[in-house]
């Protein structure tokens, strides 16, 4: 008794429990086709609130932003829509091998883009 006790208060093999118990139930149940879609929607919901908390970033910089020159400004949010359009292709195609790879490619560009454009207009001198 001590035992079961001792092993049900540490709560990693508590959490591997739970895992285990839930994943039984999901196969007792045949219920794959359901966290398929939950894993979906779940997916769609992360995009959405990576996409909200990027407004709230821009709303908040707006200011700053709009003193940049021209070129800055539509490299910068040319980048930005350009990521957000590679985050939402990966979502929904879930690309794998050569895809994949253009994929972190461009999001490689679009994040090399973005800093270059902050360090050029955030320069003391």
């Amino acid at each position: 008794m001590a035992l079961v006790r001792r092993l049900w208060e540490n709560r990693f093999l508590r959490g591997i429990a739970l895992v285990a118990l839930v994943s039984l139930a999901i196969v007792l149940l045949s219920l794959e086709e359901s966290l398929q879609t939950a894993g979906a929607l779940l997916r769609v919901a992360f995009f959405l609130a990576i996409a909200f908390f990027g407004f709230l970033l821009w709303r908040e910089r707006r200011g700053e932003l709009e003193a940049w020159s021209d070129l800055s400004r539509r490299t910068f949010y040319g980048a930005i829509v350009l990521a957000i359009v590679a985050i939402g292709a990966l979502i929904g195609l879930a690309p794998t091998g050569a895809d994949l790879a253009a994929f972190l490619v461009v999001i490689g560009c679009c994040a090399w883009a973005i800093l270059r454009v902050w360090r050029r207009e955030h320069r003391y001198g």
